[in-house]
C-alpha cells in the first residue's frame, strides 16, 4: 500500500472512528495507571499499609492479569457477536470504571484505585481481540498493511503520550483533580469516537464459546505451535512487551528512592 493511500484511510469513516476509539483507550490507560504510580511513589507512600515499591510493582501486576484471565474468552466473544456494538458497551464500562475511579482519586483511596485498575485492564482485554478483528472487516486487502501500520503506531503514540502526560498532570497544583477530570473525559470521548463505527457483522455467530479461559488458551497455545512462524512470533511479542512492562514499572521507584528527585524524572526516563 502506497503511503499516499496509507494516510488516505485518515479520512474514511470506515477506520477513522476505530483508530481514534482505540488510541483514546489506551492514552486513557495510561494515564490513570502511571497518575497511580507517580502519587504511590512521591506523594502518598505514607498513607499506605505496605511500601510503595510493593504497591507499585502490584499495580503493574494487576494491570497485565486480566490479558491472562479473560482474552482467550475475549477471542470467541469478537467472533461471536457484532464488533462495533461490543467496542461501544465496552466504552460505556470504560465510563463506569473511570466515574468510579474519579471519586477515588479525588479521596485519595489508592487501594481501590488499585482494584479498578484491574478493572481497566479487564476492559482492554475484551477490546484487544475486537481491535484486531475489525479491521479485516472493513479494510480493503491491499489496505490491511498499512492499517495495521497506523493501528499499532497509535497504540504507541498512546502509551508514549499517557505516561508523559501523567508526568505532566502531577506536576499541576492539585493534580487530583485535573487527573480526575482527564481520564473521565477521555472515557466520554472514545464512547463518542465508538459510536461512529461502522458494523462489523459476527464473524462465527453460530459458536460455542468455551468459558473455561485455562483449558482455552492451552488449545490456542497448540494450534499456535503448528505454525512456527504464528508459534516464535507470539513468543516474541511477549517477550518485547514483558521487558517493556518490567522496566517501565520500576522507573518511579528509581526516581523516588534512589535518585531522590521529583516525579518529572520519571517522565523523562519513560
Amino acid at each position: 500500500m502506497s503511503q499516499q493511500s496509507q494516510f488516505a484511510l485518515l479520512k474514511k469513516r470506515r477506520f477513522m472512528p476505530f483508530l481514534l476509539t482505540q488510541f483514546l483507550g489506551a492514552f486513557n490507560d495510561n494515564i490513570y495507571k502511571n497518575s497511580l504510580m507517580l502519587m504511590v511513589a512521591f506523594a502518598a507512600a505514607e498513607s499506605l499499609t505496605f511500601n510503595s515499591a510493593l504497591f507499585i510493582n502490584l499495580a503493574a501486576g494487576l494491570f497485565i492479569l486480566p490479558f491472562f484471565l479473560f482474552s482467550s474468552i475475549a477471542g470467541q466473544l469478537a467472533d461471536k457477536y457484532e464488533k462495533s456494538l461490543m467496542i461501544r458497551r465496552i466504552k460505556l464500562l470504560e465510563i463506569a470504571i473511570m466515574l468510579l475511579a474519579s471519586v477515588f482519586i479525588l479521596t485519595q483511596n489508592y487501594v481501590l484505585m488499585l482494584a479498578l485498575l484491574f478493572l481497566m485492564g479487564a476492559q482492554s482485554a475484551f477490546f484487544g481481540p475486537i481491535k484486531y478483528a475489525i479491521i479485516p472487516q472493513h479494510l480493503r486487502e491491499n489496505e490491511l498493511v498499512g492499517g495495521n501500520a497506523l493501528v499499532e503506531m497509535s497504540t504507541f503514540v498512546a502509551i508514549l503520550a499517557g505516561t508523559l502526560g501523567a508526568g505532566l498532570l502531577m506536576e499541576i497544583p492539585e493534580a487530583k483533580y485535573w487527573i480526575a477530570g482527564v481520564v473521565v473525559l477521555l472515557a466520554v470521548l472514545g464512547w463518542l469516537a465508538s459510536r461512529k463505527i461502522p458494523t462489523a457483522k459476527a464473524a462465527v455467530p453460530e459458536l460455542k464459546v468455551n468459558w473455561n479461559s485455562f483449558t482455552q488458551a492451552l488449545q490456542i497455545l497448540a494450534d499456535a505451535r503448528k505454525d512456527r512462524a504464528v508459534f516464535q512470533s507470539i513468543l516474541a511479542i511477549s517477550w518485547f512487551w514483558a521487558l517493556g512492562a518490567a522496566y517501565l514499572t520500576q522507573l518511579p521507584n528509581l526516581a523516588s528512592d534512589v535518585l531522590r528527585n521529583a516525579h518529572e524524572t520519571t517522565s523523562w526516563f519513560q
